[in-house]
């Protein structure tokens, strides 16, 4: 069975939408997992592997 690979969790965090836009990590991280998604989905047709994005993390400790 085929599962999409992400960076981490695929969670953003907020209760309002203004709140998960700040949430950058976890809007990274959602796109990267649709990356992989459309990848995943292509690859029955030999499409070549995706490219990353450089990584963002994120310091809760402020």
């Amino acid at each position: 069975m085929p599962v999409v690979p992400s960076q981490y969790w695929n969670v953003v965090h907020g209760n309002t939408p203004e709140e998960v836009k700040q949430d950058i990590e976890g809007l990274q991280i959602m796109r990267t997992l649709a990356k992989n998604m459309a990848w995943l989905l292509k690859s029955l047709k030999d499409e070549p592997t995706p490219d990353y994005e450089e990584k963002t993390f994120t310091n809760f400790i402020r």
